[in-house]
């Protein structure tokens, strides 16, 4: 944690480099990091839910949480994805076999 304030001059650059960054990103059609995705309950009593958040590069990861997520909750599965588009697709099949059964 910074103590001290940061100059004019570093506020200046640091918001120059996330202008940049946001922009690449609106041109690559990524989502900046945390960015949440995909939400849907995969049990009937809304104990686990999927979870797809973006990884601010171009990827995602996709939890499996049980209790009530963001605030107290416990990760029982994650795994990554190269894509945003890839992690959705999980996550949505998930749900279809909750669906299914």
């Amino acid at each position: 944690m910074n103590t001290k304030p940061l100059s004019k001059t570093d506020r200046q650059s640091i918001s120059r480099l996330q202008s940049q960054l946001d922009e690449a990103r609106r041109r690559l059609e990524i989502n900046a990091p945390g960015v949440v995705l995909f939400k849907a309950d995969l049990s009937y009593g809304d104990d686990e839910i999927a979870i797809v958040e973006a990884d601010g590069l171009g990827g995602a990861v996709l939890r499996v949480v049980e209790g009530n997520y963001p605030l107290d909750c416990d990760t029982r599965e994650e795994k990554t994805f190269s894509t945003e588009f890839e992690a959705v697709k999980a996550a949505t099949a998930l749900q279809a076999d909750l669906v299914a059964q």
